[in-house]
């Protein structure tokens, strides 16, 4: 008797999965505690992520979201600016500006501004990285040169190009002295070879920042890839083309994305060069300024604000467009969390 109740002991004692009964029937393990560990954490998580996240969201929506209703609700109405606005004209002002053959003009210089930008500074900034990426004397102070445009001031800029291109300026009475005389011409006043002006200011500018990108997206690629290229006989041109210029896609795709934008909505260096009222006659008007002539310069701000409503409706469509069908590939490669 005795003995048989030690192995009952023993047997209850050395199971595994909990006590057992006499007899080897019925386990009667009683289920484990569910921790809470993970819901505390991921209530921690969620508050961070507000608290931290908070005063972006507050600053976008009072700075941004909030203007473009405030300014669609003003586009209603013909308004001079102070006081609520009273004269509702409803899409009066919206259809006046698609009717406006100025609009137009100035929507067809936006569009030339973007696909020559992309045209002149894309190709020349990839090949001033490339040499830039290079172990050359003085490429230290070659950067600092190209970037310094990038940091002046539009006001700065606009106002010294112009002294420098008007018909007594400085570019011609160079070329009076060098013995081209006959190439010196009015920069600035001609609609024939104004907008090639403003190219080159806005080249000579920015330029700077597409290289620093460029070049920050030629330090990510491996030097394996093109050393081992070269051991296999490929040359300097075919590593470029094959290897690094794919590699350097996504950077490409993003200083793309940021020159389209910022081409549709130029307007500062067109205001300080050409002033309020020339920049239509000379052929380098813009969209946005066009809106400040014909809103804030013609004292009715309701029409202002809806010129403002178009060109954020252009500008966000082509920023979505240019997001699904080209930046797609880039964004789904960096949201990789939720493929796991």
């Amino acid at each position: 008797m005795t003995q048989s109740l030690g192995e009952n002991s023993a047997t209850r004692t050395a199971s595994p999965e909990g006590p057992t009964e006499a007899g080897g029937g019925v386990q009667t393990s009683s289920p484990a505690p569910r921790p809470r560990r993970g819901r505390r954490t991921d209530w921690r998580k969620a508050f961070e992520i507000t608290v931290l996240s908070a005063p972006a969201i507050i600053v976008f929506l009072a700075f941004v979201i909030f203007p473009v209703f405030l300014a669609a609700y003003y586009g209603f109405f013909k308004w001079k600016g102070y006081g609520p606005p009273t004269e509702f004209v409803g899409i009066d002002n919206y259809l006046t500006i698609f009717q406006d053959t100025a609009f137009h003009e100035a929507l067809l210089h936006n569009g030339y501004i973007v696909v020559l930008s992309l045209i002149l500074q894309g190709p020349a900034a990839v090949a001033l990285a490339l040499l830039l990426n290079q172990k050359i004397r003085g490429r230290s102070i070659i950067r600092v040169l190209i970037f310094v445009p990038y940091v002046i001031s539009e006001v700065i800029v606009g106002t010294g190009w112009s002294l420098m291109l008007q018909s007594a300026g400085a570019v011609n009475d160079l070329l009076e002295k060098l013995g081209l005389g006959f190439l010196a011409v009015d920069w600035l006043s001609d609609p024939k070879i104004a907008l090639w002006s403003l190219m080159i200011i806005i080249s000579w500018k920015y330029i700077g920042f597409a290289v620093i990108l460029f070049l920050a997206g030629l330090q990510s690629i491996p030097e394996e890839l093109s050393e081992a290229a070269s051991i296999d006989g490929a040359s300097y041109w075919q590593i470029q083309r094959t290897i690094t210029l794919p590699l350097l896609g996504p950077t490409l795709r993003i200083w793309a994305f940021l020159s389209i934008i910022g081409s549709l909505q130029l307007f500062d260096l067109v205001y300080i060069i050409w002033g309020q009222y020339i920049s239509a006659t000379a052929g380098t008007s813009t969209m946005a300024t066009y809106m400040v002539l014909n809103g804030r310069l013609a004292g009715n701000f309701g029409y202002g604000n809806a010129v403002a409503v178009v060109l954020f409706v252009i500008s966000l469509v082509i920023a979505l467009v240019y997001q699904r069908y080209v930046l797609r590939r880039d964004t789904e490669g960096a949201l990789t969390e939720g493929k796991k």
